[in-house]
């Protein structure tokens, strides 16, 4: 059986055709369209007509890619480049009529999640107790837990496009004083949830989201070629030599450097400065840089769910969409999910008081 996950985020519209017959989520193709949504994007978060004119066609091409792989209905979402918009109702309407594809938007929590699922679900039961960080375009997700579900989950307005947007509109590269008032915004964001971190003392400290994985090739990890099954780690040392280097160089030489593509190259220096501030705040010295994140986590979650309910869920009306049901269907137990011998016994979530 194929699955396929069409996930629209800040940069790119991308479509995941998977295997899903056995418990591991296999994929067989991926499709790509870089549109640069977040480059475009007006004051407010506004996303302009011609961008979601763009947006309407990539979304169209991939469904119709999706039908050749023999997958009719992917499990479509956006991110925070939509979930956040102003226009968001009106982009949700047009996908819809003229790309005949439902586009759901997940609460950011829902998102952390998930990517804690795929996490959980990729670094096995050895990891022990987990602290997941996934900076995206929008948001960013952190999230703790023991089990396969987090205890504890939340999305904080810590984009790195979003930032970038916000404190360096202008100047390439930034002055020292406006990176100081970035890494003043972020302490004081994550003030309360570095401190829930560093109570937890996660015993593995788990980073997803291409920022990471750019951030973790300039410090020194496998590049892409060297496969999935690599370990790739970074310190928190080696990620604050890279926010100087990043500070010193305008966007166009940062797409020089190992690991920083052009596409994300503008907004590269700001996700360094999120994701060393927070290591700091939550006395992390070194993150393993995890493959799957928020597209593997869907997938997961309808296979050992066998079935997409909980994603129905989801699928409100614009004016709904942004907020979710009463109680999230995936903080209930998993049916048709006995741990198997790599797996230990699951217990339920807790959630704090």
């Amino acid at each position: 059986m194929r699955m396929g996950v069409l996930d629209v985020g800040s940069n790119t519209v991308r479509l995941v055709i998977a295997e899903t017959d056995g418990a591991v989520p296999l994929p067989v193709h991926t499709a790509k369209r870089q549109l640069r949504l977040s480059a475009h994007v007006e004051r407010g978060g506004r996303l302009p007509a011609e961008q979601v004119d763009r947006l309407v066609e990539a979304v169209r091409d991939t469904r119709a890619e999706g039908r050749r792989w023999g997958v009719s209905r992917p499990f479509a979402f956006a991110t925070a480049i939509v979930r956040d918009a102003p226009n968001r109702d009106e982009i949700l309407g047009r996908i819809a009529a003229e790309a005949g594809v439902p586009l759901h938007v997940l609460p950011g929590e829902v998102e952390a999640e998930l990517t804690f699922l795929a996490a959980r679900r990729w670094m096995g039961w050895r990891a022990g107790p987990l602290a997941l960080l996934d900076i995206g375009g929008g948001s960013f997700e952190v999230a703790f837990g023991r089990s396969r579900l987090p205890d504890f989950a939340i999305a904080l307005p810590l984009g790195a496009n979003r930032l970038t947007r916000e404190f360096f509109r202008g100047q390439d590269p930034p002055s020292p004083q406006r990176i100081k008032l970035l890494r003043r915004h972020v302490r004081h964001q994550l003030r309360d949830v570095a401190a829930r971190i560093r109570w937890e003392a996660p015993r593995t400290a788990v980073v997803t989201s291409r920022t990471f994985q750019q951030l973790g090739r300039l410090c020194g990890a496998a590049p892409g070629r060297s496969g999935p099954f690599t370990t790739r780690t970074m310190t928190r040392s080696d990620l604050g030599r890279a926010v100087q280097q990043l500070a010193a160089l305008p966007a166009a030489e940062r797409a020089l450097l190992p690991g920083i593509s052009l596409a994300r190259s503008g907004q590269s220096l700001a996700g360094a400065v999120v994701a060393h501030t927070t290591m700091k705040l939550m006395g992390i010295d070194e993150v393993t840089i995890c493959p799957w994140a928020l597209r593997e986590g869907v997938l997961l979650r309808c296979i050992e769910d066998g079935s997409s309910e909980w994603w129905d869920a989801y699928g409100l009306d614009a004016e709904e969409s942004a907020a979710p049901p009463a109680t999230p269907l995936l903080l209930r137990p998993l049916r048709g999910a006995e741990p198997t011998s790599a797996q230990a016994p699951s217990s339920s979530v807790r959630r704090p008081g």
